[in-house]
């Protein structure tokens, strides 16, 4: 587990609310702070997601950095050695 796959697995669960209808674009660009447009070219991988603005998202919907990574991910760092 790296940064990078930790903020690949936020996008992709910004991408699978957003397409469930869960919460649209402009919803989620409200709630989080962060521009309409820089929202969609995130989604749709123009853009990276910077640590500040994943921080923002996660606050906004009540996520954790935590909720993103598995328990076997968890156990298998607590027994590196």
């Amino acid at each position: 587990m790296n940064f990078e796959e930790l903020l690949r697995r936020v996008v992709a669960y910004l991408r699978e609310i957003v397409q469930n209808g869960d919460m649209s674009e402009r919803r989620l660009a409200r709630a989080t702070g962060v521009s309409q447009p820089h929202i969609h070219h995130v989604l749709s991988g123009k853009r990276r997601l910077s640590a500040e603005m994943a921080d923002q998202v996660l606050h906004a919907l009540h996520n954790d950095l935590l909720d993103f990574i598995e328990p076997a991910e968890i156990e298998e760092w607590k027994n590196r050695g």
